[in-house]
């Protein structure tokens, strides 16, 4: 309740009521900034919100947005000496000892950390990122106080259970418990390396592991300028169309090729190398909070976007009815012509005529029509979507997402059900069938001379079980063709 009650102050103190329609009045010329300070005056989780918001120009006034866009890196430091104090007991050294010299007044400053730069003493220039002294007791705070309104949420209002907010939450807990462990951060810019290595369009920093630790992290310094700025990266030679087709490519190849993505990418997270050898090139920043997809909501995910682009709105439904996101009783039919309703507006249209936030809202309405369940694990990808369509949006309005997205997509699918997915999952399971395939004679005589169907049926479920676990497909041939042996062995005898 004191939390609460310190909201609803901060809300008074900075006038927000003025921001509803109700109670607006022209001229109000500091909207913006009394919401980017009371944003800031309550905490991290709050800032993060409004990170987000900055990414949608086409729900919010520009001069909201403009301000809002400030939290994504300038946000206020803490004092210099309790980052110095903060790093040494870190790295566990004086860090006279580990750098040749560090910048006293840090260089970025987020809701969580903010990052020095510095030079090792081999000459190396990294940057170094340290927590906000306190900032997990300021979190847990926050967190406590979202899962008391999801609480009330589900008991108050009709759609609550259905939206699942305590679940989303958790999820939400979760992804900021990560980002306070800069061990596992540094872990994900390992891992995002490696999947991006030699990549002409993303670059990631190397992270120096004898200088990290959970609330101190030491990585490649990283050169490039502001997505954001626009005007200086078309200046300094950048095409500008094609860097917007190359952050959906990018999106798209995180998702569903390593089903491992960056689920924090606001424009302050992400730099272009202006460098005539990389001109171009993303540079990614910030990785605390990242997304993962099982090899089942890549394949659920593709299906749907490829059924979108080519409108095959009933594909939609029936995937999902398959899934169990909506009722098994709904009408397939009923249910394709409210999807249909819904998307057929957006098609063959820039991202600059398209209303995003009314489709978001119609989208809603529907799935409340029709009982569709909000899926947790997905949360981290839908706001990595709202990231993505607000930079597409800033770089270049005129980018045709769909046409970009829709032949990596093809090629994905291809790639994983066509026939190269087929020999990729041979060549995969190939090491398990021959351990496997030589036993089934040994076992189909012992069965059959013993004449124990009851062991027949729980070698199969067995055989059935082990290969569910290596792949559903090809386990399922092979139960058929032991059976068709089965059958030829018998009508013999």
């Amino acid at each position: 309740m004191i939390r609460l009650a310190r909201i609803l102050w901060v809300a008074l103190r900075f006038r927000l009521y003025r921001l509803l329609p109700r109670f607006a009045r022209a001229p109000d010329p500091d909207r913006g900034e009394r919401l980017r300070r009371a944003l800031e005056t309550l905490g991290p989780i709050f800032v993060k919100f409004g990170q987000v918001l900055s990414t949608r120009r086409d729900l919010l006034p520009l001069d909201v947005a403009d301000e809002l866009a400030k939290l994504q890196d300038e946000v206020p430091p803490f004092a210099s000496a309790l980052a110095i104090a903060e790093i040494e007991q870190g790295i566990g050294k004086p860090v006279a000892e580990v750098f040749a010299d560090i910048e006293r007044e840090p260089v970025a400053s987020a809701s969580v950390a903010q990052v020095h730069l510095a030079r090792l003493q081999d000459g190396r220039e990294v940057a170094v990122k340290v927590l906000r002294p306190g900032v997990e007791a300021a979190i847990a705070k926050d967190v406590a106080l979202l899962e008391t309104a999801a609480a009330l949420l589900e008991r108050l209002w009709a759609d609550g259970r259905r939206l699942r907010p305590r679940e989303v939450v958790a999820e939400f807990a979760r992804h900021l418990e990560d980002e306070l462990d800069l061990m596992r951060e540094a872990a994900n810019a390992s891992q995002l390396r490696r999947n991006f290595e030699g990549s002409p369009l993303l670059a990631v920093p190397q992270v120096h592991w004898d200088w990290c630790s959970q609330r101190v992290m030491v990585m490649e310094r990283m050169h490039g300028t502001p997505v954001s700025q626009v005007a200086a990266l078309r200046e300094r030679g950048v095409d500008i169309p094609r860097l917007a087709r190359a952050g959906v490519e990018i999106f798209f190849t995180q998702v569903f090729r390593h089903g491992f993505f960056h689920a924090d990418m606001h424009p302050g997270n992400i730099f272009v190398s202006t460098d005539a050898e990389t001109r171009g090139r993303y540079v990614a920043l910030d990785f605390g909070i990242m997304g993962t997809l099982t090899e089942e909501d890549q394949n659920y995910l593709a299906q749907n976007f490829l059924a979108f682009f080519n409108r095959d709105y009933r594909r939609v439904a029936q995937a999902h009815l398959d899934a169990g996101w909506v009722p098994a009783g709904t009408r397939v039919d009923e249910f394709e012509s409210a999807i249909r309703a819904v998307c057929e507006p957006i098609f063959a249209r820039p991202l600059k005529e398209i209303s995003f936030g009314r489709f978001l809202l119609r989208l809603f309405q529907t799935s409340r029509r029709f009982g569709v369940q909000i899926q947790p694990q997905l949360v981290m990808l839908q706001k990595t979507l709202l990231n993505i369509e607000g930079l597409g949006r800033q770089l270049d309005p005129d980018l045709d997402l769909w046409q970009t997205a829709k032949p990596f997509l093809e090629r994905w699918m291809s790639e994983r059900v066509g026939w190269r997915g087929l020999l990729r999952h041979v060549r995969e399971e190939a090491p398990a069938w021959a351990a496997t395939l030589p036993q089934l004679p040994r076992l189909a005589h012992r069965l059959l001379a013993e004449d124990r169907l009851g062991e027949v049926r729980a070698a199969l479920d067995r055989l059935a079980e082990q290969g569910a676990r290596r792949n559903r497909l090809l386990a399922a041939l092979l139960v058929v063709l032991f059976a068709a042996m089965l059958v030829q062995l018998l009508l013999r005898f």
